[in-house]
């Protein structure tokens, strides 16, 4: 049999890792798929530099359009990112009859719906395992791996970047800004790394995950999403002092609000216990951890990143799509794992509804009655404390730090508790407020 013709979009880190991964491990790869995977024709703006990449192996053009029209192409592989021009290639291969592959989780998250409905019209696959948590098959185990059972929730640490950042501050004490600096050095951060640093990457990622867990539409636009540019150094090293670390996490979850249903949606900064293995995760990793009915708690570790880690997950996809191709297209796993007319619009619940643990930190004059002011408007507002550290003030200090933890509650009783306390005389700026998941 003839090798599948495979039509690449861009030929960056990515594009280059899977070029070169492809190339390095073909034999491999042809006694997986049953026929060979051949890169026929790259669209690249920088032509010579893809023609330094590739070695005359394939053609080279600067029309990414010319790509996705070429009757030879069989397989169309996006990896040029952004959103606009990646949709309306993505529509135009799935329009011209191709199959396609992307890393793009801000396309998914924004136009999966669409592009999806395109696909299962045209009778055409579109794999997207890049897209969440670089090699790590979790689309896979969340989409296949796990069908038979109900799945009750997903929480990730879905982002390299804010990881390694979160690492450096709690190990080598340093603030925010500069272990942000040390990650750009070091080519973990982007000069611009906002997505990363305010949690729009991860939130992409989760959404995706999100819809392939219970069965929703993409819905990243009822996302709530903070990142952890606000962090101060001294909440980390409080929180290592009561026992927990603190993760950017993404957490989605079915849960009960007043009696009815919901889905949990949100990207936050996050105190997990210690003790929980994904509380260990380091530096750049990834690590996503499903709970599910049958199976129980499961955990998938690994590089969340990297040309030659996220090029894994593209030819996976790749290997896929090949054995499928000429199946029946009512045969395939669909897109997001439950048949398109199963999908259900289950409310993604607004932030005000969801429940967690608190970690709050206050500044306070030290005097006498603040301790009693503060677990008394608790109290009042239904919140149990769990447990409290209270710093001594430095000599000749006449404010100092009030740490405590909670026990469950819902979000907008600790919203209003919050108000309260910001209004006491004693209380000086603002109260700091991170969620805290036991994830047990």
């Amino acid at each position: 049999m003839n090798p599948i013709q495979v039509g690449l979009l861009g030929i960056g880190t990515v594009g280059a890792g899977t070029f070169n991964v492809l190339k390095r491990n073909q034999q491999e790869i042809r006694r997986r798929a049953g026929r060979g995977i051949e890169i026929a024709v790259v669209g690249a703006r920088n032509a010579a530099r893809a023609q330094t990449i590739t070695e005359g192996a394939c053609r080279i053009v600067d029309d990414l359009f010319a790509v996705v029209d070429d009757p030879a192409v069989e397989i169309v592989v996006e990896l040029i990112g952004g959103t606009d021009l990646a949709r309306e290639l993505v529509l135009r291969a799935i329009a011209n009859g191709k199959h396609v592959v992307t890393a793009n989780k801000a396309l998914i998250a924004h136009h999966g719906n669409e592009i999806f409905a395109a696909a299962q019209a045209a009778g055409v696959m579109v794999a997207f395992e890049a897209a969440v948590a670089g090699g790590i098959p979790i689309i896979k185990a969340l989409r296949e791996g796990l069908s038979a059972n109900r799945i009750e929730s997903v929480a990730g640490i879905i982002n390299g970047t804010t990881n390694f950042i979160l690492s450096e501050m709690r190990d080598k004490g340093l603030d925010f800004a500069t272990a942000l600096a040390q990650a750009q050095k070091l080519g973990y951060a982007e000069a611009d790394p906002t997505f990363d640093i305010e949690g729009v990457d991860a939130a992409h990622k989760l959404s995706i995950m999100a819809a392939i867990a219970f069965g929703i539409p993409m819905q990243f636009d009822k996302a709530h999403v903070e990142g952890i540019s606000k962090l101060e150094a001294k909440d980390i090293r409080y929180a290592e002092q009561l026992g927990y670390r603190i993760k950017l996490l993404g957490i989605t979850r079915r849960t009960v609000a007043d009696g009815v249903e919901g889905i949990e949606l949100r990207v936050h900064p996050t105190l997990i216990p210690a003790r929980r293995l994904i509380a260990n995760v380091e530096g750049a990793m990834n690590a996503v951890l499903v709970q599910a009915d049958a199976v129980g708690a499961t955990l998938y570790y690994g590089k969340g990143a990297g040309a030659e880690p996220t090029a894994s997950a593209v030819i996976a996809d790749l290997v896929d799509v090949t054995r499928l191709a000429t199946a029946d297209p009512y045969s395939r796993v669909p897109h997001l794992a439950f048949q398109p007319n199963q999908l259900t619009d289950v409310a993604i619940l607004p932030m005000s509804e969801i429940s967690s643990c608190y970690y709050l930190r206050v500044y306070v004059v030290d005097q006498l009655g603040v301790m009693a002011d503060l677990t008394r408007i608790l109290a009042d507002a239904g919140i149990s404390i769990d447990a409290v550290l209270q710093k001594e003030p430095g000599e000749g200090e006449t404010h100092t730090d009030i740490i405590m933890l909670t026990h469950q509650t819902q979000e907008k009783k600790i919203d209003a508790a919050i108000r309260e306390i910001e209004d006491l005389p004693a209380v000086v700026g603002s109260l700091t407020r991170i969620r805290l998941e036991n994830l047990s």
